[in-house]
């Protein structure tokens, strides 16, 4: 689904993504790890538009997407969580995720003055999905709840549901386990796992806790010094000499 191919990113004389290839298959849980420093936010930034790549091209189901903007690329059902979730603060849990999909009726003045019941059609249409993705993440307590007041964890999760809101082909999460405590980590990975053999839902994961990418993540690709290093699956990656030295004993050990 996802192929990069030879990127190059540049931030004046440091080459934060060095000549990095690789692939995400549509329907896998794609890891990307690495050590701080290894270009995997750099290069999470550069496929959803945030940066244009120096070199090489970013491809998504035989279409060249390297040059797309962040709006452009939604469009095309390539979405990104933060590791610092951007919720509506002042929001409830049902509206941020009602503020989604696109092209409303009611954003326009003359659909909203002059066709009010499409508006309130179309409305009612997204209520009840974003009520069904409610549902799914186990967040009813907290429908009417300002997003603002959720905590950590939960703002993750109603980040995960936002991508739901339109079907993504691909979603890009960005260190989902950041802050989490552990119960709601879980329902997090869940929620992955289940979106992903349920729904087919194709995910393409950062992440620094090795126990959420064993769990969920293969293969699992390593980055280090902004190029790619390996990939395989996870006991591949925790049992290969150059990622472990790369990692310099923190975070991966041979099992």
């Amino acid at each position: 689904m996802l192929e990069i191919n030879k990127v190059n990113k540049f931030f004046g004389g440091l080459k934060a993504v060095n000549n990095a290839s690789m692939q995400v298959k549509e329907g896998s849980i794609t890891g990307l790890i690495g050590p701080n420093g290894a270009g995997k936010t750099t290069l999470f930034n550069t496929i959803a538009g945030l940066y244009e790549p120096d070199d090489g091209k970013i491809i998504l189901n035989n279409e060249d997407i390297s040059y797309l903007k962040p709006h452009e690329l939604f469009s095309k059902g390539v979405l990104r969580t933060f590791q610092i979730a951007h919720e509506f603060s002042t929001l409830t849990v049902l509206e941020n995720l009602m503020m989604v999909p696109p092209n409303q009726f009611g954003e326009k003045l003359t659909y909203a003055l002059l066709n009010n019941s499409k508006v309130k059609e179309q409305e009612e249409r997204i209520r009840e999905k974003a009520v069904e993705v409610i549902n799914f993440l186990n967040l009813g307590h907290l429908t009417q709840e300002l997003a603002g007041n959720l905590s950590g964890g939960q703002k993750k999760l109603l980040e995960l549901g936002r991508t739901m809101m339109v079907d993504p082909k691909i979603v890009l999460l960005d260190e989902v386990g950041a802050g989490v405590n552990r119960t709601l980590l879980n329902e997090i990975t869940d929620a992955i796992l289940r979106l992903n053999k349920e729904k087919n839902y194709t995910f393409f994961v950062i992440e620094h806790d090795m126990d959420l990418i064993e769990k969920i993540c293969d293969p699992v690709i390593v980055m280090a010094e902004g190029s790619v290093l390996f990939k395989g699956n996870f006991e591949e990656v925790r049992n290969n000499d150059a990622v472990i030295e790369a990692y310099l004993g923190k975070g991966i050990t041979k099992g």
